[in-house]
Formats: structure tokens, C-alpha cells, sequence
């Protein structure tokens, strides 16, 4: 799953919603220099992206997207999730979209270092920068829309090393519609017993 996702399944803590979403910058296997609430949101982040790699349902479909989406059929079923997540977001929360995506937000980008017993910890300056990016484009917001949807797989496409047609994955979703859709309640049934 991609933003929305990460932060759902943090429990509506914000200092773990952001620790969760900082879990894509901390490389190696080895953070325990992290102080806990950070280290416990790198690891709520590792544990999420295992848990839809490996889901069974979610295989199955990657597997029904690689032809017109190769090798990036994982990540669009990242936005696709989370743009699903967000379309049908009263069925898995009760508070309202933009109130909870406005809440972490006005956290995230107020947010830059947390002092904790003991120990001090300061974001690096390309998370924040993504914060406020994320604040100011409201980029959790788009996900509503097929649209924003797509002007996310865009934006990611170009940040990928190799080339690729991520670009394409609104048309796709199109596509797949509603193989996508049920694996994504499948997905959403299981994985809120996990985590």
C-alpha cells in the first residue's frame, strides 16, 4: 500500500502514522539507532509491505496485471489500493477522509524532530520537504480520484531507475476494475485482523 494505507493501519497515533510513512528512507536492516516510536513505524511499514507482497490474493493479481504493467505491476497495486481505500474510507473508518488526512498532515509538516527520553531525533531535510509536498499538493486527497490517482503513478514513474509505464496505470485500472476491486476488500478483510 502506498500513503493512505501505511497511515490506516497506524492506528490513528500521528507520531506513528509519520515514523510509518518515513519507513521507505531507513535502509538496512539495523535501526535501532531510531528512537522506539520511530523504530516501532519502520517496522509497522516493513511489516505492511510484506504482508500485501505476500497476501495471496494480492500475487494472483499482480501476476493478472504483469502483461500491461511490467515489473511495476506491485507498486500500481500500491496506488490502486490506496485510491480504493480512500473511495470507500467510511466502510473501514469512522472518522471522515479529509479530516483524518488533515490531521496527519498539519502533524507531519509541524513535525520535524521529536525529542524523547534520552534522545533527540531530527527528520532528514528530503522527508520533511516530501511532508510539505505532500501537505501542499495534497496528494493523499487525489487518490480519490482516478485522476490524482493517476497523476501520482506519473510522478512516480519518473522516479523510477529503469523505464517503465507506470504512467499507464489509470488505463489499466480501467481495465481491471473489478479484479482489482475485490482483491482490494479481500486485502482490506484480512489485513485489519493483522494489524
Amino acid at each position: 500500500m502506498n500513503y493512505l494505507g501505511h497511515l490506516y493501519f497506524s492506528k490513528d497515533n500521528l507520531a506513528l502514522q509519520l515514523a510509518n510513512i518515513y519507513g521507505d528512507f531507513v535502509k538496512g536492516r539495523d535501526y535501532s539507532y531510531l528512537p522506539k516510536v520511530v523504530q516501532n513505524g519502520v517496522t509497522l511499514h516493513r511489516k505492511i509491505d510484506d504482508y500485501v507482497d505476500h497476501h495471496p490474493d494480492v500475487v494472483e493479481l499482480r501476476r493478472s496485471l504483469y502483461e500491461d504493467l511490467p515489473k511495476i505491476a506491485g507498486i500500481a497495486i500500491d496506488l490502486y489500493f490506496d485510491h480504493l481505500l480512500a473511495i470507500h474510507w467510511q466502510q473501514y473508518h469512522s472518522e471522515p477522509f479529509n479530516d483524518f488526512v488533515n490531521r496527519f498532515t498539519k502533524y507531519a509538516i509541524q513535525t520535524q524532530s521529536h525529542s524523547f527520553k534520552n534522545h533527540s531525533f531530527t527528520y532528514p531535510n528530503d522527508f520533511i520537504h516530501l511532508m510539505n509536498l505532500i501537505h501542499e499538493q495534497k496528494w493523499i486527497q487525489g487518490y480519490k480520484s482516478l485522476e490524482g490517482m493517476n497523476k501520482a503513478a506519473t510522478g512516480l514513474s519518473k522516479r523510477i531507475s529503469f523505464k517503465n509505464n507506470l504512467f499507464e496505470s489509470a488505463r489499466v485500472y480501467t481495465k481491471y476494475e473489478e479484479e482489482i476491486t475485490n482483491t482490494f476488500h479481500n486485502y482490506m478483510k484480512d489485513a485489519k485482523v493483522t494489524f
